[in-house]
């Protein structure tokens, strides 16, 4: 039997770093997605177990500044991708511009650097990689999908699907739907 199951990285984890910062007796507050406000030093005996804890969930403690800006604009074109139904309506630079307070030259040099991926490109796997989910567990349309991914048109949507996966959008929801259909039986 298989149990097929939709899940929020960032519930989770916010509830793995309550737990684990909990666990040490450490006053702080989340403060949004990926920032943990400490209200006091904390020795670094508890850091390095702290940071060695969160390693073993795959959380990194970033503590470099342009990996922290490169953290920042990752969870700003997430949040722009899953959450801010306005964010298509302007432009990728401006909007990261506004929302980071930085140019986006600063920014896409930054992430670059730190990525060594373009922004446009991680939006563009990020982006797909929604697709695929959508076309997993939800039953709209391709025509749909591509609307509410603010593509301008289907062919735009699955042309960077082939491009990224190298199977039509159609043909991976079939492949998919085949290998849970074998699965099963």
């Amino acid at each position: 039997m298989n149990l097929y199951v939709k899940y929020n990285f960032e519930t989770i984890c916010r509830m793995l770093l309550r737990e684990q910062l909990d666990k040490l007796g450490l006053d702080y507050t989340i403060t949004g997605m990926g920032k943990v406000n400490l209200k006091r030093t904390i020795p670094m005996e508890k850091y390095q177990k702290l940071t060695a804890t969160l390693n073993t969930y795959g959380i990194e403690v970033i503590d470099n500044q342009k990996a922290i800006m490169a953290q920042r604009i990752k969870e700003a074109i997430i949040c722009m991708l899953h959450k801010d139904s306005a964010a298509p309506l302007v432009k990728v630079s401006a909007y990261l511009s506004d929302k980071l307070g930085e140019s986006y030259r600063t920014l896409s040099q930054v992430f670059s650097e730190v990525c060594h991926i373009s922004i446009e490109s991680f939006i563009i796997i990020h982006k797909i990689e929604i697709v695929k989910q959508l076309l997993l567990t939800e039953n709209i349309s391709l025509t749909e999908i591509a609307y509410r991914l603010h593509y301008s048109s289907v062919a735009h949507l699955s042309n960077q699907f082939k491009k990224i996966t190298g199977l039509t959008p159609t043909t991976f929801q079939k492949i998919a739907l085949h290998r849970r259909s074998f699965v099963n039986n």
